[in-house]
């Protein structure tokens, strides 16, 4: 009794004292086309510190509200309706009772469902999900949706079109959740027009799988999703693009751009065509791992960052080294992308796409090699001419059918037919500490290869009829097979051994690698928010490679003598058996999965050559851990670990030399083990989009035991190095991304800080010593933008990295280090002056940084200014314009990176100083508006 009489009194103490300090605040709401009052509008009050609805109402009939019960103070007060654009603003209550000015709100019909936001509200969080609202940032007229990514928050975008977001890498760009032209990132954002975007959507994409279980399986990528505006949807809109222009020194520049977009129904196409010689639109380094055949390897680059390169002069030499952005590239690039949906329930997606290029380049390479225990060393410089002709044709579909209302099926094929025919000359010269000659080498290889690649996949999956109990099937198919013919001359010295050589020979190879992978799912509910999942995974993993090497003789005039040395036919096989198990728990702000796979794998080697074989078994455990945590509105945290296996290759296993280089050698490693990597990474997102400010930060750890490196034996007084893989232990790498933006609302001026750091330590093994490379990277980047709608946009950015290279040349672990330290940045400045609406004059200008590494060298600097003059004409509609890339002619090929004790310095040709005048035809269908709308 005496707790409620307690509880009573309380109560009424307070009801009292909120009496006495609330304020009611009352207004009305009008439409400002017809001046009528705007009946069930919900006014609401939020808090300007964490966006909390306080209070709400409806308007009348005569467009009025009360909100009662608020203290004095500062608030957010917004205006909601379906059919108008919600109004925000900020409110200050300070009487007993405030009566509000009345609130003009506008139809979304006169608007092309723009939102009205006083405070400013360009993005916003949904669940998992980053919206941007791509007209609340402002580019310049017919700009691209590259252009529109730089300069939203968060989102950055490096000088050869890579993508981040929130610091990781965007591996698909969709556009109405849909692939256009297949899954290159570049084609959406370089050819669609950003004023076609209604929502840049930022998000992690599951796999397949996970989407239909709604189990996480840790297999998502960093996906952005390009949302059309409905008016953009019908019809039909492209561009027609023509630029050239007449040089003295080199070749006359060109470029041609055609794109062509048409939607009808739930039917869309698209198609382009690019044709040009200024470096666009080539291949990407994804492109080169799918479709060259090269192996890829990873080093640290100057600026700290995880650079993949092609294995150059291994057992996988018969595709040459080519690297788009440097050298003289003559480019054709076309495509078709069909995507439709029959019956409301099937889809069906197809993009065909062909690419030729005729590739030319200088390149100069130093290479400095040290040796523990002493001061020796070895100076290699190489001077390299390439020359490449290549095209492909590649095709790639997809059908998803909803079979009934509990069972669907996806069948996904994709094939690729690459030819190539490439001449390398190159000469090399190796030195020792004293500059004393060690070794020269001048060769030439002619390489034709055919390859093609084919892949297919089904998923088929089942419903139930209690809820989230799922089955699905899941089978993936993908083959690579390869022909080359490499014709080789080398006429070499080795002066420590006073032997003068000739060689002259033929290679024929021909290689076939395959993976088969089947997967069955199951789910059962075990509770409102529990799940369990149980799985079980088949892969083989089939190669075969057969290579034959001839030497040419002179009687015969043919390559007719076999080489054993160079030849052997090997064939593998790997086949795991993984069968796992899963827990998962779902709820409104925590989400959790965790879960234990055994892997059960067997090698199986043949060398047909020597007829010998080789048979392993191995036992891996394969855990896993998935936490979100949306602590509150626009806020989350998410940790993730996984254990995972990688297979060493093909060339990798199979012990046969490569001698395409005499004195750089390269022989695979039959006793070679499959490395093993736990990976960890934590990372935090949050966003107030009221405020304008976000924040994220992400960390992630992977340590490999058995990882799979390169061991080198170099002989320092000839300068003969064999690679050959290995397994080593003690690798690791630690990364850690963040980001913090705001806006300063009064100068309206947008901030971006991105520190960021890495370190990595891995083993390698020279001469029989073991060397521990740490590598360490801090850097800082700091972004302004300020811009004023059709009068200017400025921006300025700058990025410094410190980098530290540390090495144990004694071969004990941490004695005897050997540091090199050496700082770069970059500093950016971009802007664009508009004139009277039609004209506009951008210029950037870029300062490149490159501290010396060694105590005799020097820095490396340069400067790039571009600049491009336009106008346009009718509406924008036609644009004429004039651009001059780098105005200096300070625009050079260089790059720098250590892999353990070995220093590698890069110089390439770079197309410099060059002009064009081009006309532009930015073209769609001239659908009354008034149809638009009614159609939204």
């Amino acid at each position: 009794m005496f707790k409620k009489i307690s509880l009573v009194l309380v109560l009424f103490i307070l009801t009292l004292f909120c009496k006495a300090q609330s304020v009611t605040v009352t207004g009305t709401i009008k439409d400002t086309t017809s001046n009528k009052f705007v009946q069930n509008a919900v006014v609401a009050i939020l808090s300007p510190k964490d966006s909390t609805l306080l209070r709400y109402a409806r308007t009348n009939e005569l467009g009025s509200y009360t909100l009662p019960g608020l203290e004095s103070g500062p608030y957010i007060f917004m205006v909601m309706h379906p059919s108008f654009a919600d109004y925000v603003e900020d409110l200050e209550v300070s009487a007993s009772r405030a009566t509000l000015p009345m609130v003009a709100v506008t139809p979304k019909s006169k608007l092309l469902e723009a939102v009205i936001l006083k405070s400013g509200n360009p993005i916003r969080i949904k669940g998992d999900t980053t919206i941007y609202t791509a007209d609340s940032f402002k580019v310049s007229a017919n700009a691209n949706v590259e252009e529109l990514l730089k300069k939203m928050p968060g989102i950055q975008v490096d000088k050869n079109g890579q993508i981040k977001a929130m610091g990781e890498t965007v591996e698909k760009v969709l556009v109405d959740g849909e692939e256009f032209f297949g899954d290159d990132p570049g084609m959406a954002v370089k050819n669609l027009r950003a004023d076609a975007v209604k929502e840049v959507q930022v998000f992690k994409k599951q796999s397949d799988q996970a989407e239909f279980t709604g189990v996480d399986d840790g297999l998502s990528k960093q996906t952005i999703n390009l949302k059309l505006k409905e008016n953009k949807k019908t019809g039909y809109f492209g561009k027609i693009d023509a630029a050239g222009g007449l040089l003295k020194d080199i070749d006359d520049r060109y470029n041609t751009n055609l794109m062509f977009s048409s939607f009808k129904g739930k039917r869309k196409l698209s198609a382009f065509l690019l044709n040009g010689n200024t470096g666009q639109d080539g291949l990407s380094w994804q492109d080169m791992e799918k479709y060259g055949g090269n192996e890829m390897n990873m080093e640290m680059s100057e600026e700290g960052d995880m650079m993949f390169f092609s294995n150059r002069g291994n057992a996988t030499d018969d595709e040459p080294y080519v690297n788009t952005q440097n050298g003289f590239i003559h480019n054709i690039n076309a495509g078709l992308q069909y995507n439709n949906k029959f019956y409301d329930k099937n889809t069906l997606n197809l993009s065909p796409k062909y690419n030729s290029q005729v590739y030319d380049n200088n390149r100069i390479n130093f290479t400095q090699t040290l040796f523990a225990g002493s001061d020796s060393l070895l100076n290699k410089n190489d001077l390299t001419n390439t020359h490449v002709n290549r095209n492909n044709f590649k095709i790639s579909g997809s059908y998803d059918m909803k079979l009934d209302s509990n069972n669907s099926l996806k069948i996904s094929l994709s094939t690729n037919i690459y030819h190539t025919e490439s001449e390398e000359i190159a000469g090399t010269i190796t030195t020792d500490e004293k500059n004393n000659l060690v070794n020269t080498n001048n060769r030439s290889s002619t390489i034709n290869s055919d390859k093609q690649s084919f892949g297919g996949s089904a998923l088929f999956r089942h419903k139930f009829k209690k809820n989230r109990r799922t089955f699905s099937f899941n089978a993936d198919y993908r083959v690579i097979t390869s022909e080359a013919e490499n014709y080789l001359q080398q006429d070499y010295q080795d002066f420590g051994q006073g032997i003068n050589g000739k060689s002259n020979q033929f290679t024929d190879i021909v290689k076939t690698t395959s993976v088969v992978t089947s997967k069955i799912v199951y789910t059962e509910p075990l509770s409102k928010k529990f799940a369990l999942e149980l799985s079980h995974e088949l892969s083989v993993n089939t190669g075969q490679n057969n290579q034959a090497s001839y030497a040419y003789t002179a009687a015969t005039e043919k390559w007719d003598e076999i080489i054993d040395s160079l030849s052997n036919d090997f064939d593998q096989k790997i086949v795991t058996n993984k069968p796992s198990a899963k827990i998962s728990f779902s709820d409104k702000k925590i989400k959790y999965n965790f879960g234990l796979g055994i892997g059960f794998t067997e090698f199986d080697l043949k060398d047909l050559t020597y007829n010998k074989s080789s048979l392993r078994n191995y036992t891996n455990f394969f855990p896993t851990a998935l936490f979100t945590y949306n602590y509150k509105s626009n806020s989350s945290l998410r940790f993730n670990y996984t254990g995972r296996t990688q297979q060493p290759t093909l060339n990798q296993l199979q012990p046969l030399r490569n001698n395409n280089d005499q004195f750089n050698q390269y022989i695979g490693n039959p006793f070679l083990n499959q490395s093993f990597s736990n990976s960890f990474s934590i990372s935090n997102n949050s966003y107030n989009f009221l405020a304008e400010r976000w924040k994220y930060i992400s960390i992630n750890t992977s340590f490999t035991s058995d990882a799979i490196t390169n061991k080198r034996n170099i002989n320092p007084a000839t300068g003969y190095t064999i690679t050959q893989p290995i397994n080593t232990d003690g690798n690791m790498n630690i990364g850690l991304w963040s980001g913090i933006g705001m806006k300063l609302k009064k100068a309206n001026l947008r901030l971006n800080f991105n520190p960021n750091a890495n370190f990595s330590k891995f083993a390698s093994v020279i001469n029989d010593v073991t060397n521990y490379t740490r590598n360490l990277n801090a850097g800082l980047s700091v972004y302004a933008s300020k811009s004023k709608d059709k009068k200017y946009d400025i921006s300025i950015g700058n990025e410094y990295n410190y980098n530290r290279n540390e090495t144990s040349l004694s071969g004990k672990s941490d004695e005897g280090s050997d540091v090199t330290f050496f700082s770069t940045n970059t500093l950016t400045t971009e802007g664009t002056v508009y004139y009277k609406k039609v004209w506009s004059f951008n210029s950037e200008y870029n300062f490149y940084y490159r501290q010396k590494t060694f105590p005799a060298g020097k820095n490396l600097n340069n400067n790039l200014w571009n600049a491009k003059l336009q106008r346009t004409f009718k509406k924008n509609e036609f644009t004429a314009y004039l651009q001059i890339r780098d105005i200096l002619n300070q625009n050079i090929g260089i790059e720098r990176n250590f892999d353990g004790v070995i220093y590698r310095e890069e110089r390439n040709d770079r197309l410099k100083r060059y002009w064009m005048l081009g006309f532009r035809w930015d073209f769609k269908n001239k659908a009354p508006k008034a149809k638009e709308e009614i159609k939204k």
